[in-house]
């Protein structure tokens, strides 16, 4: 096999394990096929492999593939090695403790919001949140904070990719108004968010910097409506900020 042979196979590797997402976690031969348009010959070839070093498993009665176990394992390794989760998590877990809520980080990952951290409520009522799961950047909290710290470059140019469209009611989908509201993000130091992405979720998201006094990451309380105290707010607010400004301090 020359090198770019070699490069292509690795490359469709890759594709096929990031073909899976929280809404289809088993896939066919079929379905690979009809993705990523690679014959079905060498996706069945690649898929052998990735079987018998467990980064997939298959079922054999309904001829469909998962994510492996291994993947479990070394998505461990990430957790416990990366700077910014191994800061967080202590700190988001003592939010959640301080309101019983969940509490998510998030980051920008291909023009998308991520989550690459969660922390969840107690309650049986609760908005829940996967590590992996993206959504736009425009619509809910975290996407917004995220959104609103882009250089004017950057944010222009994502601007004039993307149409906003409706998540729920609340979304916003005027981009003036949008501007708008990233601008007021970028002054008060945080962002809300009631029922855009989510109905019935009510999210704060402050944004983590780094040495460099960039923003990395969004850290987010959320609460469900249901629940929410409309008086706690401001402390909701003030202690989210509080929390992102202390995980930015150990980021330093």
């Amino acid at each position: 096999m020359s090198k770019e042979e070699t490069m292509q196979t690795i490359d469709r590797a890759i594709k096929i394990l990031k073909s899976f997402s929280i809404n289809e976690k088993e896939l066919s031969l079929a379905d690979l096929h009809r993705k990523l348009n690679v014959s079905k010959s060498s996706l069945q070839r690649i898929l052998n492999t990735l079987v018998q070093h467990r980064l997939l498993d298959k079922d054999d009665k309904h001829k469909t593939y998962q994510l492996g176990i291994e993947l479990y394992f070394l998505g461990q390794l990430v957790e416990k090695n990366s700077q910014l989760l191994s800061t967080a998590k202590p700190f988001m877990e003592k939010l959640k403790e301080e309101f019983g809520e969940s509490v998510s980080l998030s980051i920008i990952h291909e023009n998308q919001r991520k989550c690459i951290g969660y922390v969840p409520s107690d309650h049986e009522l609760t908005t829940l949140i996967h590590v992996g799961q993206t959504s736009p950047l425009y619509a809910g909290a975290s996407a917004k904070v995220l959104m609103a710290y882009l250089s004017p470059e950057k944010l222009e140019k994502l601007l004039n990719e993307i149409t906003l469209q409706k998540k729920t009611d609340r979304t916003i989908t005027s981009k003036p108004q949008l501007k708008k509201e990233l601008k007021k993000i970028r002054e008060e130091g945080y962002a809300i968010s009631n029922g855009e992405r989510v109905k019935g979720a009510f999210s704060i998201s402050a944004p983590i910097k780094n040495r460099l006094n960039e923003v990395i990451a969004g850290l987010t309380l959320t609460i469900p409506t249901a629940r929410l105290n409309q008086e706690k707010i401001p402390a909701y607010i003030e202690k989210t900020k509080e929390t992102a400004k202390e995980i930015s301090n150990r980021m330093l």
